[in-house]
């Protein structure tokens, strides 16, 4: 359903990132939110919510909407839409409630 823009003749292209994703390591492009490059490589759900395990995705990509929770190098709860990527970057679907730390 996602798909990438092509590169615009003349400008220079972005260099590649690489971040794992659920153990499989995925390319994308420096400056992609972790949504982004979730969505480009085919990964169309970042977690699962507590009642049904029913799947969710990036919906708002703006910060509102929370449905783009994942796991950043070991990390829970950050939003996928706001979270520039980085090389080595972990990240892991989330499952369930999210726990809150006190």
């Amino acid at each position: 359903m996602f798909k990438r823009l092509e590169a615009v003749p003349g400008q220079s292209s972005c260099p590649a990132v690489l971040i794992d994703v659920n153990g499989v390591v995925v390319q994308c492009r420096a400056g992609d939110t972790v949504a982004a490059a979730l969505l480009a490589s085919g990964h169309d759900a970042c977690r699962d919510t507590a009642v049904g395990g029913v799947p969710r995705g990036p919906y708002c990509m703006m910060g509102i909407c929370y449905d783009c929770l994942v796991i950043i190098d070991g990390q829970a709860n950050r939003q996928a839409c706001m979270t520039p990527v980085h090389d080595g970057m972990r990240v892991q679907r989330q499952r369930g409630a999210r726990e809150i730390s006190s």
